[in-house]
């Protein structure tokens, strides 16, 4: 284990980014599950008449876009998803030689962060990959990561929902800032689409799937052409059961089904909505204070994307307005929620323009509920 320099300075140097090819638009999703609520009604009417099933509901794309904000969204694999004999896409298992799929989306965002930071293996001494799911609990998805690319270091996964990619970011300041690392190339791999219930109408549209990429390093090796400083990082939980996905090794020895809609993706909307907003304004007020900021003092704002609405009620209450859209840029409405990496995929997005000293703030809100908060100056 190398030891190396502490540095008061730390900086983002390079963001990377990969998109899926394949695009499912609402209106197909729609199609799909309105097709397979009247095959479930019809063949199960009289079990619903009976009171003992639950008849599956419709959904709409115009009520989708209008709730969420959401137009469409990419996915790894879309075969499977609109088929209504199976709703959920059909992704082949690889042998255990064979560099596993989620390994091989984190290395294309890994790669295109790794170009434009110019740091090759040898200027990385950690790697995380942060997360809503990882597709098996060990070897870890982080160090098939770190071999693929030849990084004499080590790697970790983390678990944080969808807060993962900022809570990762706080341990790569943390490990560089301490010099217990040189530069940590953090990876939000977020392949959601397995996890998702597309019989269900009230999350059958909310995700996407996506892989982001950062390398945080010290302000004194950073030769990047775009670096943002790192000024502070805030974070913060509070238990709740409103967002859940109970999928896990435990389903075996309690004999329950291990793929039944209590084990995927469910929430509490309304609640969270109403929970989450409040508390993420305040959290955000409160981070920049501690560094003798206010709202009015931030350029941009890359806000976690779930729901536009949430977006716009968060930011009503920091800026007592609903902001431009240069300033808190939207990207779920092509994207649609990318767990971790919603916020990631706007600072990747909309960062260039940026002049020295602007502040930018970094944020993500989610199932914990936690929050994580990045303060950012472009240097």
């Amino acid at each position: 284990m190398r030891l190396h320099q502490a540095s008061d300075r730390v900086v983002i140097s390079g963001l990377g980014l990969w998109t899926p090819d394949h695009v499912i638009t609402n209106e197909e999703l729609v199609v799909a599950l309105n097709a397979y609520a009247d095959k479930f009604n019809s063949e199960h009417q009289s079990e619903i008449e009976s009171g003992l099933l639950k008849p599956v509901g419709k959904s709409d794309a115009e009520f989708i876009e209008k709730a969420s904000g959401i137009k469409q969204r990419h996915v790894y694999v879309k075969e499977g998803i609109c088929d209504v004999n199976r709703m959920k896409p059909l992704i082949p298992e690889r042998k255990e030689d064979e560099l596993s799929h989620q390994a091989e989306i984190a290395l294309h965002a890994a790669r295109s962060a790794m170009q434009a930071a110019n740091k090759t293996a040898q200027d990385i001494d950690a790697v995380i990959v942060s997360c809503a799911y990882t597709e098996r609990a060990y070897p870890a998805i982080a160090i098939e990561v770190q071999d693929a690319l030849g990084i004499d270091g080590f790697g970790f996964d983390m678990l944080v929902a969808c807060s993962a990619a900022t809570f990762a970011l706080h341990r790569a300041w943390e490990m560089v800032s301490s010099g217990s690392a040189r530069a940590v190339l953090v990876i939000n791999p977020e392949l959601v689409s397995p996890q998702i219930n597309y019989t269900d109408r009230d999350s059958h549209f909310i995700f996407g799937d996506v892989a982001t990429a950062i390398i945080v390093e010290r302000a004194e090796t950073a030769t990047g052409d775009q670096q943002f400083e790192i000024l502070g990082t805030q974070a913060k939980t509070l238990f709740s059961n409103n967002i859940r996905s109970n999928f896990g090794y435990m389903s075996r020895a309690s004999d329950t089904d291990p793929f039944g809609a209590d084990k995927l993706f469910h929430q509490e909307g309304r609640s969270v909505f109403k929970e989450v907003c409040p508390m993420a304004a305040e959290h955000l007020s409160s981070h920049l204070a501690l560094h003798g900021k206010t709202p009015q003092d931030v350029r941009r704002w890359w806000l976690h994307q779930a729901n536009i609405n949430m977006n716009h009620l968060i930011s009503k209450k920091l800026l007592g307005r609903v902001p431009e859209a240069d300033e808190a840029p939207i990207v779920l409405d092509r994207y649609a929620n990318t767990a971790s990496a919603g916020s990631i995929i706007a600072f990747n997005l909309h960062h260039k323009d940026m002049q020295p000293g602007d502040i930018g703030m970094l944020c993500s809100f989610g199932a914990g509920y936690s929050i994580g908060s990045l303060v950012l100056c472009k240097l």
